[in-house]
Order: C-alpha cells, then sequence, then structure tokens
C-alpha cells in the first residue's frame, strides 16, 4: 500500500494536472495501483480526499513559511523571503484544480480559501509583532486587518474583474502587492532596511 504523504503527493499532481472534477476514485485508484475498494475504505469518497490534498498541500507552504520564524530574525528580511512562498501560492488560483473547484465544489473551495486566510494571517501577525519588537513597524494599524487585506490582495491577481493581467506579470504584481503592504506597516528604519534588501 501506498504510503499516506506519498499517495497524498500522487493525488494532488492528479488533481492539480487534470482537474478536482474530472478525476475520479477509478483514476486514482489506478494511479496508485490499489483497488477501489481499498481507496474507499481509506476515504469515504473523493471529496474528503480532495480536502485532504487541499489541506496537506496547504500546510506544506505554511510550514516552509513558519520555519523562516527560525532562520530570518529581521522581520523585514523575513518578509521579503517569504515572497516567493506567497507568489507560489497564488500561482495555484489559475490551475484547472481550482477553477474546477470553485465551479463544482464551491464550498470546499471557499473553506479552504478562510483557513489558508486565517493561517497565513497569524503568519504575518506574528511578523508584525516581531517588527514592532525590533523597532521597524509602525505601531498604529490594526495587525489583524492588514494581515487580511494582504491576503486578499496577494490572491485575486487570477480573479480580478479590475485587473489586465495580459499587461501585468504576475511576478510583477506580486512584487508591486508586496511593497505596497510593506511601504503601508514599516516605518522609517523598516523602510531603510527595506532599500537595503531591494538595492
Amino acid at each position: 500500500m501506498v504510503k499516506d504523504i506519498e499517495l497524498l503527493e500522487k493525488v494532488a499532481d492528479l488533481f492539480i494536472y487534470y482537474g478536482a472534477k474530472t478525476v475520479t476514485m477509478d483514476d486514482i485508484a489506478q494511479e496508485l495501483k490499489i483497488s477501489k475498494k481499498t481507496l474507499y475504505q481509506k476515504y469515504k469518497n473523493k471529496e474528503v480526499l480532495l480536502e485532504e490534498v487541499l489541506t496537506y498541500k496547504l500546510e506544506k507552504v505554511l510550514l516552509k513559511m513558519r520555519n523562516l520564524d527560525e532562520t530570518i530574525d529581521n522581520a523585514v528580511e523575513r518578509m521579503f523571503a517569504r515572497d516567493e512562498d506567497i507568489e507560489r501560492a497564488s500561482r495555484t488560483n489559475d490551475s484547472i484544480m481550482l477553477r474546477q473547484l470553485i465551479k463544482y465544489y464551491p464550498r470546499i473551495f471557499n473553506r479552504h480559501m478562510l483557513y489558508f486566510s486565517e493561517k497565513l494571517s497569524e503568519i504575518l501577525v506574528h511578523n508584525i509583532e516581531r517588527g514592532r519588537k525590533q523597532g521597524l513597524y509602525r505601531e498604529d494599524f490594526d495587525a489583524n486587518l492588514y494581515s487580511k487585506l494582504y491576503f486578499q490582495l496577494t490572491m485575486t491577481y487570477d480573479n480580478s474583474p479590475f485587473l489586465d493581467t495580459t499587461e501585468i506579470s504576475r511576478a510583477h504584481y506580486q512584487h508591486e502587492s508586496l511593497m505596497f503592504y510593506m511601504n503601508a506597516i514599516t516605518n522609517e528604519k523598516g523602510k531603510v532596511k527595506m532599500k537595503s534588501i531591494i538595492s
């Protein structure tokens, strides 16, 4: 039998490549080289498996971001180090899997995005608290609200009716979103640190 992590990785690849709706339990059992009965003993239906795959993939991203708390002490440097991971997470919004999730499994999609928003906000609030202690971030804003605003901004590249993605690349949009957010939360000392990182 395939190990749980290996199973989730293989199923995630199927969902990402072919779509959340298109892939059947038959396809999954065949890919994993197990019987459909064995698969159904582990997951009562595709929706349960889909939710587990989404949580697994998201937790991998969040763990990588949390690990930066241990390796990068400076709060401003840590935000710039996370930029690539945040861009990669937003890139999945343009996958066939996410498009089919939105269309065919809206409750799962909404639950997943709310969970992602909450967990990423916790990481961002922790960063703000550390940045304030380091004298890099302003004290006069609501850390919870700003973290949610940044999440919303950075995740809307693919589905905003106000953005022409043929004129603005994802990388440029993500960079400008980060600069917008960082300029909003840093004080003068934090802005000096930002300049040293981006120059």
